[in-house]
């Protein structure tokens, strides 16, 4: 078995384990800048809606893991903040289409800003010669953890494909 420059299993988990509290970190203070205007699970729905386009309320239901009544009071007080906007689905009126407005839109860029150059920065402290290969190595674990991750930014609870 070939050794790496870890010395052991342990030793890889544990520096993936502080590469993920960085990471962490960044997300945590991207939404502390917005939580005194939403919570986390209003910033969910705002960030899915923005970036993958409008929903309907069992879409919202499904991206938190709760139950429908749950995402219609989540998206209530998106709306009644000026967040989202709602409309009948012109495919199916029994449904109602859900979208972001112009200040949903830019709270979400302004919590993604945040985040892209709070990892820009750490980028930076990573010696140049080590950066590709660094993110060569990022992409290498989201591929091996079954590509859980989003693209957008979001965070996944669940293990859905």
């Amino acid at each position: 078995m070939e050794k790496s420059t870890f010395r052991g299993r342990r030793e890889q988990v544990d520096a993936v384990l502080r590469a993920a509290d960085v990471l962490l970190h960044v997300a945590a203070q991207s939404v502390v800048e917005v939580e005194d205007i939403v919570t986390t699970p209003q910033l969910r729905v705002l960030v899915l809606i923005a970036l993958q386009g409008p929903q309907n309320l069992g879409a919202v239901a499904r991206e938190l893991g709760v139950h429908p009544s749950n995402a219609t009071r989540t998206c209530e007080r998106l709306v009644v903040a000026g967040l989202l906007s709602r409309r009948e689905d012109p495919a199916d009126r029994r449904f109602l289409q859900l979208d972001v407005t112009d200040s949903g839109r830019d709270l979400v860029e302004s919590v993604m800003e945040h985040r892209r150059k709070a990892i820009a920065q750490v980028i930076e402290n990573i010696p140049a010669a080590s950066r590709e290969s660094v993110a060569s190595a990022m992409a290498t674990f989201a591929n091996a953890g079954g590509g859980l991750g989003t693209a957008d930014g979001r965070f996944t609870l669940g293990l859905n494909s």
